[in-house]
């Protein structure tokens, strides 16, 4: 067993039972909790967890009662006493991000007059009354953990006392764990995105710290096992509650258990198939592992006869469809035009608050590795080198091209497209202008209004970006947000006369648009594109061109969508060989590294 994590995988003795190691896989909702037909899929995705090696399993939310039911039965205490006879080993009552319980305890919400409302001593009344009648029906030898809203993030949410009071009332009552809450659904401070620092929250599980006697568990933003020990060796907490990072690699104790951490795929926060397909009430997946909620449909078996394929490209596509075929048992050989492996994902790391895909990229280079893929970097494969090869099949991973817009003047040398700023990371002037309004303009346009912070400074920078205090100072833990000055004047164009950033993920694009106009960013949609010249770029509005403008710019940056690459498709398929178009090079429109490496694997799984 690895000694690097000694902490992490310690355990803890709750005096009735003792936990493996101090993991508590946290509460998400997987969209397969609410029909029975979904039960074997739901019990399988947990099975892969708990072999895993995480110490507690805390499940999706069940709604006590018809009113409380997320897809709008039963009573909290019932709720609790029927998952005791069910077999399980304790329930987590949800008292934070905004859901009834929290409701009660704020006065944000809580207008009440009678004795559940007015008084804190009354507004908490619910919560305490809830885990002690719990506990008088399940018993002592039950984990019950409560799950606290330690920081509301809204300006009239409790005060740091008034936490503190709830937290030792709830222990009195008979909690067995204190989980940490963090902020309401409704408040506009984002808290698990992947701009969000790593940990970021766990200096308010610390401040809990000798208020209470039994265990805390701290979480958010906790996505390795080199951070969780650092939380749990710093005293911030007992336990780490790690969800997310369960879904992109439910091995992930295992691996960190067997000194195997740099094989671990890392979650990258991006929201794109959890909460996104959660609130678009689509069952729950990840984007780094598309498996996830779909392991009785996505298997990755031996295959039946081995064959030689060669994959084209390595960004997510063709990396996920290589590593897929090779663990299966194919012989495969991946082909990249350039230096590294990523494609896309060598931009996206570029951007401030993106940083984390660079685990992806470090995972699949490890998973190369360990499935014995022939890696070929700098080797741009010509079909006619791809047809002597002798390839069974060949996979076209080739990616996408910048669409030219055909604005007149965009030869000028002002003009730059998405790739050479963020890949060959061109000399950008102070006055910019972004043709398109997309996931790529609105990552050029974060970029280009960033300055890097200083080491050590990210967490304090990203609080004062968004007014996130210390809820003892400030009640809700809330201030006005104090942006850093943007580093250049931008203005963020689209053709659409629907309102920039419309496409954006469900529950990250209200974070990228307000994160924009705190920086200055003009955005505008309805515009045509006149001409660019030494001036800079004339504008008009509208299907009339009634009204003009010119935007005074040094730079102006295309980000007007991409065309499918897919120049070896015809020689190949005239010369008899077997081809598959993935990723950008089948569909280009916005990059979606979701669909590409899901499709990837997909492919792989069947061939």
């Amino acid at each position: 067993m690895s000694t690097s994590y000694p902490h992490l995988l310690s355990p803890l003795d709750l005096g009735f039972t003792t936990l493996r190691n101090r993991v508590l896989m946290g509460s998400m909702h997987t969209g397969l909790e609410d029909r029975r037909r979904d039960f074997p899929r739901l019990a399988a995705y947990f099975a892969e967890r708990a072999r895993g090696g995480v110490g507690l399993i805390v499940t999706g939310g069940f709604a006590p009662n018809v009113e409380g039911w997320l897809s709008p039965f039963r009573a909290y205490v019932r709720c609790a006493s029927l998952a005791r006879e069910a077999g399980y080993d304790g329930v987590e009552v949800m008292g934070s991000e905004g859901y009834f319980i929290n409701q009660f305890v704020a006065a944000h919400t809580n207008r009440r007059t009678d004795r559940w409302g007015g008084s804190y001593e009354n507004r908490m009344r619910l919560p305490v009354e809830i885990v002690s009648r719990i506990r008088d029906a399940v018993g002592p030898d039950f984990i019950l953990i409560y799950r606290l809203s330690m920081l509301d993030l809204l300006p009239a949410g409790s005060s740091w006392e008034e936490v503190v009071l709830l937290a030792k009332s709830v222990e009195k009552a008979g909690a067995t764990i204190l989980n940490t809450g963090i902020g309401w659904h409704e408040a506009r401070i984002p808290t698990i995105a992947t701009s969000v620092p790593r940990a970021a929250f766990a200096w308010v599980t610390r401040k809990l710290r000798g208020e209470v006697a039994i265990p805390l568990c701290t979480t958010n933003r906790i996505n390795t096992p080199e951070v969780a020990e650092r939380i749990l060796s710093d005293g911030s907490a007992d336990l780490v509650s790690m969800a997310r990072p369960l879904l992109a690699d439910p091995d992930l104790v295992r691996k960190a258990a067997a000194g195997r951490a740099d094989e671990i795929n890392t979650c990258i926060a991006c929201n794109q198939a959890c909460l996104d397909h959660i609130f678009q009430r689509r069952t729950c997946s990840c984007l780094v592992n598309p498996r996830a909620c779909r392991e009785t449909e996505l298997r990755f078996v031996p295959a039946a006869q081995r064959k030689r394929i060669a994959v084209v490209g390595a960004g997510p596509a063709g990396l996920s469809c290589a590593t897929v075929l090779a663990e299966r048992g194919h012989e495969v050989e991946l082909f990249e035009a350039g230096p590294e492996v990523g494609g896309q994902f060598l931009m996206a790391v570029a951007i401030p608050g993106k940083e984390e895909f660079r685990e992806t990229l470090r995972y699949f280079r490890r998973r190369i590795e360990v499935t014995g893929v022939r890696l070929h970097l700098g080797t741009r494969a010509g079909a006619e080198a791809l047809v002597a090869g002798g390839f069974d099949e060949v996979v076209l991973a080739t990616g996408v091209v910048p669409r030219d817009p055909r604005i007149p003047g965009q030869d000028h040398p002002k003009v730059f497209t998405y790739q050479d700023v963020l890949l060959r990371r061109r000399p950008v002037g102070k006055r910019v202008a972004i043709v398109g309004a997309g996931g790529i303009g609105f990552d050029v346009a974060t970029f280009l209004v960033h300055e890097p912070s200083a080491p050590g400074e990210e967490l304090a920078a990203w609080m004062r970006e968004w007014g996130v205090d210390d809820p003892a100072v400030s009640r809700g833990g809330v201030v006005a947000p104090r942006p850093s000055p943007p580093a250049r004047e931008v203005h963020l164009l689209q053709r659409k006369a629907k309102k920039p950033g419309s496409a954006l993920g469900k529950t990250t694009g209200w974070i990228h648009r307000t994160a924009l106009k705190r920086k200055g960013v003009e955005m505008l949609g309805g515009v045509n594109y006149e001409r660019i010249d030494d001036r800079g770029l004339a504008i008009s509005f509208g299907e009339k061109r009634q009204r003009t403008r010119v935007l005074e710019v040094d730079t102006v940056v295309l980000c007007a969508g991409q065309e499918p690459l897919r120049d070896l498709e015809a020689p190949l398929r005239a010369a008899g060989v077997r081809v598959h178009l993935i990723g950008g090079a089948d569909v280009a429109g916005e990059l979606d590294a979701k669909r590409a490496i899901e499709q990837g694997s997909r492919l792989a799984a069947a061939m």
